[in-house]
């Protein structure tokens, strides 16, 4: 029995370290395919990228099932990062897709490698609440990143007070912090994003509060 358990830790270990490379490697290969791309069509090298990296997501998902001591409780509990993981953007033809279309369909495996990518804050704290505001930062600064990759491949084109993705960031920057930006989306994804960035912000930030506020009293009770 505990040479079991032992098997299933070491398993979800390898899977985890799996998830996590196939998730920064999508995140870095839909990066340079938007930063430096056409903004009309995903590229061929892209598209093959985001296919193994889906592929990989969908392995772990159905190793972890067949492991797991109750997979029916198993499969209804993680449903959904199997619907994650299927490359719809290869499924649906990305390269012949619209932009706007495809881009759509590629976010979702993205959320998938964001939840691969958390596994990072389960590693780096074993203080709740340290893990707490670990993830807080994790989260806005991944959040943020992506909707500006978003932002920019949706409204360059069309925006003329958008100039480059330092723009971009620094927009997103500006409205996760609620602080507002001279940049003001012209696309129904753009002020999709701009409405989620701020409530993200003041969702997010009672968190912060809540950690500054616990580091502080236990220096009191120290003293």
């Amino acid at each position: 029995m505990y040479s079991s358990e032992t098997s299933r830790r070491g398993l979800r270990r390898t899977l985890d370290m799996l998830a996590l490379l196939g998730g920064i490697v999508l995140l870095a290969a839909v990066s340079w395919e938007i930063i430096g791309g056409d903004h009309h069509r995903f590229s061929t090298p892209y598209l093959i990228v985001q296919f193994v990296v889906c592929v990989l997501f969908l392995l772990d998902f159905f190793v972890r099932w067949a492991s797991a001591p109750e997979k029916g409780r198993y499969f209804l509990r993680n449903c959904w990062f199997l619907l994650l993981s299927i490359p719809y953007l290869n499924i649906f033809g990305g390269a012949a897709l619209s932009r706007d279309w495809a881009m759509l369909l590629g976010i979702i495996p993205l959320l998938r490698a964001f939840l691969a990518l958390y596994v990072v804050v389960r590693w780096l704290v074993d203080n709740r609440i340290r893990r707490l505001f670990t993830a807080y930062v994790f989260t806005v600064i991944v959040f943020t990143y992506i909707s500006a990759l978003v932002f920019y491949d949706y409204e360059v084109l069309v925006n003329d007070r958008l100039h480059g993705f330092g723009n971009a960031f620094w927009w997103a920057w500006m409205n996760v912090t609620t602080v507002g930006a001279e940049i003001f989306p012209v696309t129904v994804v753009g002020k999709t994003i701009c409405v989620l960035l701020p409530i993200l912000g003041m969702m997010m930030f009672p968190i912060f509060t809540t950690y500054i506020l616990d580091v502080y009293r236990k220096k009191k009770i120290e003293e």
